[in-house]
């Protein structure tokens, strides 16, 4: 496990905070496996004992920048990383991430650039690994392509190197619960009134 930087948190770098997290993350992982808990108590396991492993680098960072560090290992632990949020977002529809700082989501039929960024290409990767591993499928250097299908339906295509020359890329398409109507193609710009118009006269 690599070492924690011991500077005080007003010199601590952006590599260092990368670094501070792939601690925490590789600490609790390694208590899961020591303990052998079980998938069912998993999530209890990593919230209780986050502080416990942090604690261990005797740094005293700010209250709101340790909460936000917690928050972003919790989520790459128990969920789907810095892609949570937009999982959850019931408004977008499609994800698509282009190597670790781009990340494009499709949000009532208008696509834009996110804010959302990885620490670096292995962030990447280890949430490829978090999303397809549990479906059986598993992606590398000899086979870096994948397509799967999440449990809620949703369908994931991810590619790593040699492939994705510009990054490990991922593209996620939600599966919507609610069929679109005429009115949400005329609201995201996809069909004209008139459009709508004709068509309900044909």
């Amino acid at each position: 496990m690599n070492a924690v930087p011991s500077s005080p948190p007003a010199r601590l770098t952006a590599q260092d905070l990368v670094r501070l997290k792939k601690y925490l993350s590789d600490g609790l992982l390694r208590a899961l496996e020591m303990e052998g808990i079980p998938a069912a108590q998993r999530n209890a396991f990593v919230q209780q004992n986050i502080l416990r492993v942090y604690e261990q680098t005797q740094l005293k960072l700010p209250e709101d920048l340790k909460k936000e560090i917690f928050g972003q290992v919790l989520n790459d632990l128990l969920g789907y990383g810095p892609l949570q949020a937009l999982l959850d977002d019931p408004d977008i529809s499609e994800i698509m991430v282009n190597g670790p700082k781009k990340v494009f989501v499709e949000k009532k039929g208008q696509l834009s650039k996110t804010n959302i960024t990885f620490d670096d290409d292995d962030h990447v990767v280890r949430i490829i690994d978090r999303i397809i591993l549990p479906l059986g499928r598993h992606v590398d250097a000899d086979s870096p392509t994948v397509d799967a299908r999440l449990p809620d339906g949703s369908r994931v295509n991810a590619v790593v190197r040699p492939v994705a020359i510009d990054g490990p890329s991922i593209t996620i398409r939600k599966f919507r619960k609610d069929k679109l109507k005429v009115e949400d193609l005329i609201n995201f710009g996809s069909m004209t009134g008139q459009m709508s118009h004709f068509l309900q006269a044909c």
